[in-house]
């Protein structure tokens, strides 16, 4: 079964986000457990805890399908001690909001080399930082998401996030979520049969599908390879419907939260019913 969702506002406390996944016909759904853009965040009341968990049973929110994303700020590769140190210290406090929630997903940017040092020390550093946060925290799955490859960001290969895996002690606790975006502009092509069973072969040969925790569903406004992360609404993108027909008649992608971030916010109900529509 297919659980689609879109990444909803958690605008006047996060309780109110699964009511707003109701809205749009959502079976999962994402969303950022304190301001994205911000270091520091108060903490979660009881209040939003306990009216977020019991929100999720009134609309019928499995946890296994509610995969938040940590905040943008954060760099687990950071070249420099000290930022790394703050980057690490702000992804356990996303990790612990999640374990305050009940929440067992937490998706997350790999990281940025900024030329300082290699890429394999930065994928070593990110691991590490995995790592670290593992170590203090329960119940949490660390979800690493792939990139575009734009600038110095790293996991933008199947090859690195499996590098990446590789290096994380505890395998029980670390995933990846695929964004048909990011993938796309990095290289990876399933906009026809052949290509898209050629890409997940892939996929399933460096990373393995039993890694495969979520996705994001985006097209894409920039060409193949190229690099860019920049969204589109379904099939309105460089990628093109038959690419997302694809994933959805394919079970390998069942029982995971497939989580929308395209950019018209007032188009969410329409595209989730058309994905539903396309997957038999």
């Amino acid at each position: 079964m297919k659980y689609i969702g879109a990444h909803v506002s958690a605008a006047g406390g996060v309780q109110n986000v699964p009511e707003r996944a109701d809205a749009i016909g959502a079976k999962a759904f994402a969303l950022f457990t304190k301001n994205q853009r911000r270091w520091k965040a108060k903490p979660l009341s009881p209040n939003n805890i306990e009216g977020f968990k019991q929100n999720c049973e009134k609309f019928g929110f499995s946890m296994d399908y509610v995969m938040p994303h940590d905040s943008y700020l954060i760099n687990l590769g950071h070249p420099e001690k000290d930022k790394l140190q703050k980057s690490r210290d702000a992804f356990v406090d996303e990790m612990q909001r999640c374990e305050q929630l009940g929440i067992k997903l937490l998706n997350f940017h790999p990281g940025n080399h900024l030329n300082k040092h290699s890429p394999e020390e930065c994928l070593r550093t990110i691991a590490e930082s995995i790592n670290w946060t593992l170590d203090q925290t329960d119940g949490v799955t660390a979800v690493i998401e792939n990139t575009a490859g734009q600038g110095t960001t790293m996991g933008y290969t199947f090859e690195q996030l499996a590098e990446i895996i590789d290096q994380v002690e505890d395998k029980d606790r670390v995933g990846v979520c695929i964004d048909t975006c990011h993938a796309f502009t990095a290289g990876y092509d399933f906009r026809t049969k052949d290509t898209f069973e050629k890409t997940f072969e892939v996929f399933e040969q460096t990373v393995g599908f039993k890694f495969l925790k979520g996705m994001h569903l985006n097209d894409s406004k920039k060409p193949f390879a190229s690099r860019l992360d920049r969204h589109e609404s379904i099939g309105n993108g460089a990628i093109g419907l038959d690419g997302f027909r694809f994933i959805m008649q394919d079970k390998r992608f069942d029982d995971i939260p497939m989580i929308l971030e395209t950019p018209n916010t007032e188009r969410w109900a329409e595209e989730i019913a058309m994905l539903y529509s396309i997957k038999n």
